[in-house]
């Protein structure tokens, strides 16, 4: 914190930043409203809006149409299988117990018991056939399940042949929606960034600078929050072109206001060491003091030595010697801090 500044200045100051800041917070936050309600001034493209309705509506009917003949072929396959397991069932029990009479009947070598071998080998047939007729059944689902599967395949491929170019036709429609919000975006956010470098330029150090401040840094939020992040990459030439645009536009700002910075400071240490006192403000010559940096040239300079009087770089005073009391001061202080007199030379607020 500045050492020239008054107790009730310096809170003061930091009021005003909480004020930059809260003005930035409440602009950045109607500005976001703004910006995000440009994506919904025309809505983006669809994959319908490029697909003749009927030949959807036709692909849509056969795709359910297929979809609810494999549901149903499924459904029946499950209970076709459940039939084939009760009858493969039934015909190992009977062969069991079929196996387990004819050995009785070896055993006992009665041939009155033929008309019953008969009898059982027809009921084992029956059951062979039942079987079989059950296994008939499950195939006959499985085919119509598979025919279910294929038609829905086919379905999708003539969806996929139908929905190709229309793709194609809402990609190229979705970047040129994109492309268009982007130049709504940039129409708004551009003038603000423009507006926010004038001021930083004119008006930073004026008396309503907090408001200076907090337009500044809602300008930038808008614009390198809000819209570079929407910046249509197109392989990333337009984000990389943006990036050298910005770039050289802030070096050559850079560059000129040193330039502009060094030609004003050479100017001024041409001048008498009186009028270069004039040129500068009472705290800022305390701060720069404090720091061991010389007010007039901004160099370093070795204070700590009670030898130097004068800046070895630039000439300019830095401490002299009260009129009344003869103490070594700081050339810059409006009063001595010894006996209170006022100071040779005084500077401007």
């Amino acid at each position: 914190m500045n050492k020239g500044l008054r107790l009730t200045e310096r809170w003061m100051q930091r009021a005003l930043w909480l004020v930059a800041f809260a003005f930035a917070w409440f602009l950045i936050g109607l500005g976001g409203k703004f910006i995000d309600n440009m994506w919904t001034v025309q809505a983006p493209p669809t994959l319908e809006q490029f697909i003749d309705p009927a030949q959807r509506q036709a692909l849509r009917s056969a795709d359910e149409a297929a979809e609810k003949s494999q549901e149903q072929a499924r459904a029946l396959r499950d209970q076709a299988a459940q039939k084939l397991q009760v009858a493969q069932s039934n015909t190992r029990t009977a062969e069991d117990t079929f196996r387990n009479w004819l050995s009785t009947r070896r055993a006992t070598a009665n041939p009155d018991q033929d008309p019953e071998l008969i009898t059982r080998t027809r009921e084992l047939d029956q059951l062979k056939a039942t079987e079989r007729a059950a296994l008939a059944a499950v195939e006959a689902q499985d085919q119509a399940l598979l025919d279910a599967s294929q038609a829905r395949e086919r379905a999708a491929q003539r969806r996929e042949e139908l929905e190709r170019p229309a793709r194609e036709q809402a990609e190229h429609a979705a970047r040129v929606h994109e492309f268009k919000v982007f130049l709504m975006r940039l129409a708004l956010t551009l003038p603000l960034l423009l507006i926010a470098g004038w001021l930083f330029a004119k008006k930073r150090g004026s008396t309503w600078w907090p408001f200076v401040w907090g337009f500044i840094f809602f300008a930038l939020f808008a614009f390198f929050v809000e819209l570079v992040p929407y910046l249509p990459s197109y392989g990333g030439y337009v984000r990389y072109a943006m990036g050298i645009v910005v770039t050289v536009v802030a070096g050559r700002y850079a560059i000129v206001s040193l330039q502009r910075y060094l030609a004003r400071q050479k100017a001024a240490e041409a001048l008498p060491d009186l009028q270069r006192r004039g040129t500068l403000r009472y705290d800022v010559a305390l701060s720069r003091m404090a720091k061991s940096v010389c007010p007039g040239c901004e160099r370093g300079v070795e204070l700590k030595d009670g030898t130097v009087d004068f800046c070895p770089h630039c000439g300019i005073g830095l401490f002299d010697r009260c009129t009344r009391c003869n103490t070594r001061k700081n050339a810059f202080a409006r009063f001595c801090f010894s006996c209170g007199a006022p100071g040779s030379a005084g500077l401007p607020d």
